[in-house]
């Protein structure tokens, strides 16, 4: 243990749970501890910063044994007085009063810089408060791996494994009952689930949101597999999908956008251009690609990324987020980070290994 006393860091998680929470913040204050510093850990995001304030002591105890548990030990949500964005691109301004009140709460606490461990929503909102003068270090988290900014952010790999997974035991059915069988997984803005998930698990069609597709087109390729012998048939779908030039969404509430329906949607249509020729049937994964215990590239990346926060204290950085680059763990503006999504590409290697294997995506 460092005789230097450093002062004190808060840790929280914002936005939707993934495996790997857990081992971020036990490296961070693990090794935070060793080199000076005590921790406070807000509950609920940033609802635990601001009043009434819900928060506890962070030592070596409290994070002991916790790494490998999925979810979050100190609780989140996606809802608040603190959402940063609706959706991409949508900004929220959160209004002055609150971010004067997490400003004050914190000072008054004795905290002097805050580890945001969230994604792009979580990240927008962590920068206004660094805006508004409090020191923020980020660490990158989103199962859809659609930060731009690091090469991978964890809770990816478990997500994509729980997701190829269920395309593995849909295949015996869809081949005994010869139906077409939808695995619609997560994915809002970005289909890298869907896509990585759906090559691994060898789907015959990927609908991601970035290649938008009409299901005249779909039904035809539907019908060229049938008269070529192939009577079943697996569809990996991103939730985010556009079908028709439309998005299956709605708003609930000021700051949140749900989505849902898409993969019925697509059935409608499909069984209105062609009624009774598929038998169609879907499951939805769900939150069981957030749950579970983080596989063991996401504990690692989990744990290099705690590091790598407290290192960004010790290297008195501020504004920045801790991302994976060339497999080395390096800092680059929170501003950067959330501007753009790291979109599926018409020259992204699963997309063309897809295409060259008559996959549908288009």
């Amino acid at each position: 243990m460092s005789e230097t006393k450093r002062g004190r860091v808060g840790i929280l998680t914002a936005g939707g749970d993934c495996s790997g929470l857990n081992a971020v913040i036990a490296s961070a204050v693990k090794y935070g501890m060793s080199v000076g510093y005590d921790f406070i850990g807000f509950e609920k995001g940033f609802e635990g910063v601001l009043s009434p304030m819900m928060y506890r002591t962070l030592d070596a105890r409290a994070v002991r044994g916790i790494s490998h548990l999925g979810g979050t030990v100190l609780y989140s949500t996606n809802r608040g007085r603190f959402g940063g964005k609706k959706g991409v691109g949508d900004g929220n301004q959160i209004p002055t009063d609150i971010l004067e009140m997490a400003k004050n709460n914190l000072q008054e606490l004795g905290v002097e810089s805050l580890i945001v461990i969230g994604g792009d929503g979580s990240l927008s909102a962590a920068l206004q408060l660094a805006e508004y003068g409090f020191r923020v270090i980020g660490v990158p988290k989103t199962i859809d791996n659609d930060l731009a900014a690091t090469d991978q952010t964890f809770g990816f790999s478990t997500a994509l494994g729980v997701a190829v997974d269920a395309m593995d035991r849909v295949h015996t059915t869809a081949s005994s009952h010869h139906r077409v069988l939808f695995v619609e997984v997560m994915g809002r803005h970005t289909g890298w689930i869907a896509l990585k998930a759906g090559l691994a698990g060898g789907a015959d069609a990927i609908l991601v949101p970035e290649f938008p597709f009409e299901v005249e087109d779909f039904v035809e390729f539907l019908r060229e597999r049938k008269e070529s012998g192939s009577n079943s048939a697996i569809v990996s779908v991103a939730e985010g999908a556009i079908v028709a030039g439309k998005k299956s969404y709605e708003i609930a509430g000021s700051s949140e956008v749900k989505f849902g329906g898409v993969t019925t949607r697509i059935m409608q249509l499909v069984e209105a251009i062609a009624p009774g020729e598929f038998e169609m049937r879907a499951t939805v994964v769900g939150h069981m690609q957030r749950g579970g215990s983080p596989n063991a590239r996401d504990r690692n990346l989990a744990r290099a990324y705690g590091v790598g926060a407290i290192d960004a204290l010790l290297n008195g950085e501020d504004r920045v987020m801790v991302s994976l680059r060339d497999q080395k763990i390096r800092t680059v503006p929170i501003r950067d980070a959330v501007s753009t999504l790291k979109a599926v590409r018409s020259d992204t290697l699963e997309y063309q290994v897809a295409r060259k294997l008559g996959v549908f995506i288009h």
